[in-house]
């Protein structure tokens, strides 16, 4: 069996529960899902969905960037929204953060997020070299 070797950074939040933000396995990383909190302050970003997806995303590539990872190594993401109907400006957020790079993605629509977020985003990537 492949060792597990825990992802911590304090540029994005800390996990509030008994997981890690990530954990890197035989060159793969697996995040956990990261919502709109600011990893300073500790409080979830105000502003609407498009300013909670782009605090998600700098809380993501925070957590990939520890890792040894970045956006463009991305290779699946899961978006889970808790309104649907904010689809469009999640992926217009979405598109700028990963430029030209385009992983696979499956996104739905939850009954509720943690600390009331409205988009919560999780990734698979592949460490480089």
């Amino acid at each position: 069996m492949s060792e597990l070797h825990p992802i911590s950074t304090d540029q994005a939040p800390a996990a509030i529960g008994p997981y890690s933000q990530a954990v890197v396995s035989d060159g793969w990383i697996f995040t956990s899902g990261q919502i709109a909190i600011d990893p300073t302050s500790g409080i979830l970003e105000s502003g609407g969905t498009g300013v909670q997806a782009d605090r998600v995303l700098r809380n993501l590539s925070a957590v990939l960037a520890e890792a040894g990872g970045g956006m463009d190594s991305v290779v699946r993401t899961t978006v889970y929204l808790a309104d649907m109907d904010d689809f469009q400006t999640v992926n217009a957020v979405y598109a700028r953060h990963f430029g030209t790079h385009r992983p696979a993605r499956a996104t739905v629509e939850v009954s509720r997020l943690p600390a009331g977020a409205a988009v919560e985003i999780d990734a698979v990537a592949r460490v480089k070299g």
